[in-house]
């Protein structure tokens, strides 16, 4: 995973292992909003409208702030039993201050504090090794 920052903000890239994405399966039932159809806290770009929430499923592009009250989640990748995390953990963000907990789409788990999924902001690549975070295809920013 990378780190960048956009309007202020901290841009995750996650280049997602065929593992991760097969992970996202088996967390559709325990996540909130699997398609990213709520609009509450943020809209969703069309093409994230998917179960990888992405253009490609294995590169996530999510901001990094929770949508609770704004902290900065951790990653927590590794699955299986950890300290504040479920027995079941298929790897993704745990929020540390008020215990969020986000798979590896971004998307929130049932019960927890955040209001909504992370946010996808709008982006596009250009060519293989090059993402415009800001604007897509469209070139709506």
């Amino acid at each position: 995973m990378r780190t960048v920052e956009w309007r202020g903000k901290p841009v995750w890239i996650l280049k997602r292992t065929p593992e991760m994405i097969e992970s996202l399966k088996k967390t559709d039932g325990e996540v909130a909003d699997p398609n990213s159809k709520r609009t509450d806290f943020s809209e969703t770009p069309d093409y994230a409208l998917n179960e990888w929430r992405s253009l490609r499923k294995d590169i996530l592009v999510v901001v990094g702030i929770c949508p609770h009250l704004g902290c900065s989640p951790s990653s927590r990748f590794q699955s299986g039993p950890q300290p504040s995390l479920p027995d079941d953990w298929h790897g993704g963000f745990l929020c540390p201050c008020h215990g969020s907990t986000f798979d590896l789409a971004g998307r929130v788990y049932k019960n927890k504090p955040a209001p909504d999924n992370l946010q996808v902001p709008r982006y596009m690549f250009e060519g293989e090794n090059k993402l415009v975070i800001g604007k897509d295809e469209k070139g709506e920013a």
